[in-house]
C-alpha cells in the first residue's frame, strides 16, 4: 500500500507545535539581548575573561564593569566601605578564620610554665651576620622567666647559652669526643644431624659522635634561617624558618632591619602598576621575573632587569622617602616607602620550599602593595585571608597579567585585599607574628630554660 504524502502545511503546522514544546519544557532557549552583545566582544574573549576572573579560588570573582582607574588608595577603601563592608568580608572569611593552619608550619606559642627549671636565662650572641643590635635587651617573658639577651660578654658574663647565626659553634666548650666504629665479637653455637659447631661472628657498629658540654658549660644554640636549613651537628637547639625545628622564627617580625623610612604613600601610581627589586640576580628567578613584567608596566629596581636607569634611583623618584640626609642610603632605608607607591609588589622566592617565607613578601605586605607571589607552597598557612595574589594559582603569565590590569582598574576589589588589615580579620597571621624573630628571645629563653640551662644534660649527639 503507497503512503499518502503529507502536504506543505501538515509539516509546518507539526515543526511549529514541536518547537512551542520544546520551548516552554527548557530545551531550548533564545539568547537575551544583554548576553550575547556585550560592549561588542567576541563570545571567545568574554569565556576568557570569566575564567579568568574564577582562576583562583581564593581570589573573588572580579565584577565586570566599566574600567575605572585610581590613584588614590584613601577614596578607593571609602568605596569599599560603602559597598561591600568589614561584616561582609568577615563573613566572607568565617572559614578561613575558624579553619586552623596545617599543625607541621606554625609552632605554638605558649606550654606548661611547670616546665620551667629556672627563672633567668642569658643568651650571648657569639656568631651572628644580621641580629640586629636593636634586639639586645632584657625581656619580662611569660611564667615569669626574665629574658637577658645580649651581644656584649661584659652584660653576660656566664651565660646559659651561647648563639651562633650562621656561624656553626667551635668544637671549644666540648670534651671527651666519642665516635667511630665499634666491633662485637660473639660465638654462635648449633647442632644439626648429630654434629656440632661453633661459629664466631664479628660484627662492626659505626656509631656517631658524641659530644661532652663540659660540667656547667652554657648550652650550644645554632640558627640557620636559609631555605636548605641543616644542622651543624655541635648544637643543643636549633632555631630555623621551619616548625619542625627546636624552635621557629618566621620572617614576619619588624626587626630584621632598624632606621628604616616606614613612611606609607596613599597615592598609587597607574601608568607603573609593579614594583620589583633584586640584586641577587638567579636565572630561574629572572626568568620567571622577565615573563611577567614584560606583560605590566613596572619599575625593576636593583641589580637585575632594571630599568629605572640604576640600582639607586628610588630616592630619585621619591625624595620624600629619604630617611637621613647626611648618611649613605642604604638599599633598605626607603624600601617600604617605594614600593607604597606602586599597586602591586612582585616577591619571588629565591628557592621553592615548604614554609620558606621570606621577608620578600612581608615587606610587600607592611609597605600597602599587594603582593604577586611566587614561593612556597603553603604559603597560605602564615598569611591573612585574601591578601596576596598567589602567582601559581594561574594557568599562564598572560591569564596572571590581565587579572592584574582588571584588579588595578577596580578600586572596590582592589580595596579588599587590604580589608584583612583595615577589618582585624588576621587568621593565621596572628600565629606567624608570634613566631617571628620579634619574639624570639623570650621563646629561645624559655627553650634554654625547659632544658636546665647550664645544668641541661651533657651529652650531645651529632
Amino acid at each position: 500500500m503507497q503512503l499518502k504524502p503529507l502536504n506543505t502545511l501538515t509539516i509546518t503546522l507539526m515543526l511549529f507545535f514541536t518547537f512551542v514544546i520544546l520551548f516552554f519544557s527548557g530545551f531550548l532557549e533564545f539568547p537575551s539581548v544583554s548576553t550575547s552583545i556585550d560592549h561588542h566582544q567576541p563570545r571567545q574573549r568574554q569565556e576568557q575573561q570569566q575564567s579568568l576572573f574564577n582562576a583562583d579560588s581564593r581570589l573573588p570573582s572580579i565584577e565586570k564593569s566599566a574600567p575605572a582607574p585610581f590613584t588614590d588608595l584613601l577614596s578607593a577603601f571609602s568605596r569599599w566601605d560603602s559597598q561591600v563592608s568589614c561584616a561582609r568580608f568577615r563573613e566572607r572569611h568565617n572559614e578561613s578564620l575558624t579553619r586552623p593552619g596545617s599543625p607541621a608550619s606554625l609552632q605554638d606559642v605558649g606550654g606548661d610554665c611547670g616546665e620551667l627549671k629556672i627563672d633567668h636565662v642569658n643568651v650571648l650572641v657569639k656568631g651572628w651576620t644580621w641580629i640586629p643590635d636593636n634586639l639586645d635587651n632584657l625581656y619580662s617573658c611569660r611564667c615569669g622567666l626574665s629574658c637577658l639577651w645580649t651581644k656584649s660578654s661584659v652584660l653576660a658574663d656566664q651565660p646559659d647559652a651561647l648563639l651562633f647565626e650562621t656561624t656553626t659553634p667551635p668544637l671549644q666548650g666540648y670534651e671527651d669526643i666519642v665516635c667511630g666504629v665499634e666491633t662485637i665479637l660473639f660465638a654462635c653455637h648449633f647442632k644439626l644431624l648429630h654434629v656440632s659447631a661453633t661459629i664466631d661472628i664479628s660484627i662492626k657498629l659505626s656509631f656517631p659522635c658524641a659530644f661532652q658540654r663540659r660540667k656547667g658549660g652554657p648550652l650550644r644554640v645554632y640558627m640557620d634561617l636559609e631555605a636548605g636549613r641543616k644542622k651543624s651537628g655541635l648544637e643543643d637547639i636549633f632555631i630555623s624558618y621551619h616548625a619542625k625545628d627546636d624552635v621557629q622564627s618566621t620572617y614576619a617580625g619588624a626587626l630584621f632591619h632598624n632606621g628604616r623610612n616606614y613612611y606609607v604613600s596613599s597615592y598609587k601610581r597607574n601608568d607603573t602598576l609593579v614594583y620589583w627589586s633584586s640584586s641577587r640576580c638567579l636565572p630561574q628567578r629572572n626568568r620567571l621575573a622577565k615573563s611577567l613584567l614584560s606583560l605590566l608596566p613596572h619599575h625593576s629596581f636593583g641589580k637585575c632587569l632594571n630599568n629605572v636607569g640604576g640600582p639607586d634611583m628610588a630616592l630619585s623618584l621619591y625624595p620624600e622617602c629619604t630617611n637621613d640626609a647626611s648618611l649613605k642610603p642604604k638599599w633598605w632605608d626607603h624600601l617600604h616607602c617605594a614600593m607604597s607607591h606602586y599597586k602591586f609588589v612582585l616577591a619571588i622566592e629565591n628557592t621553592v620550599t615548604e614554609s620558606y617565607v621570606t621577608e620578600k613578601l612581608f615587606y610587600a605586605l607592611d609597605s600597602g602593595a599587594i603582593p604577586i607571589y611566587f614561593g612556597a607552597p603553603n604559603v597560605w598557612d602564615f598569611i591573612p585571608p585574601h591578601s596576596i595574589i598567589d602567582g601559581t594559582k594561574f594557568s599562564s603569565m598572560e591569564e596572571l597579567a590581565s587579572y592584574v590590569k582588571a584588579l588595578a582598574n577596580n578600586p572596590v576589589a582592589y580595596a579588599e585585599y587590604h580589608a584583612w588589615r583595615r577589618c582585624g580579620v588576621l587568621g593565621n597571621y596572628v600565629k606567624t607574628r608570634a613566631t617571628s624573630l620579634d619574639t624570639l628571645p623570650c621563646r629561645l629563653c624559655e627553650a634554654v630554660s625547659r632544658r636546665g640551662g647550664r645544668n641541661a644534660k651533657r651529652w650531645h649527639t651529632g
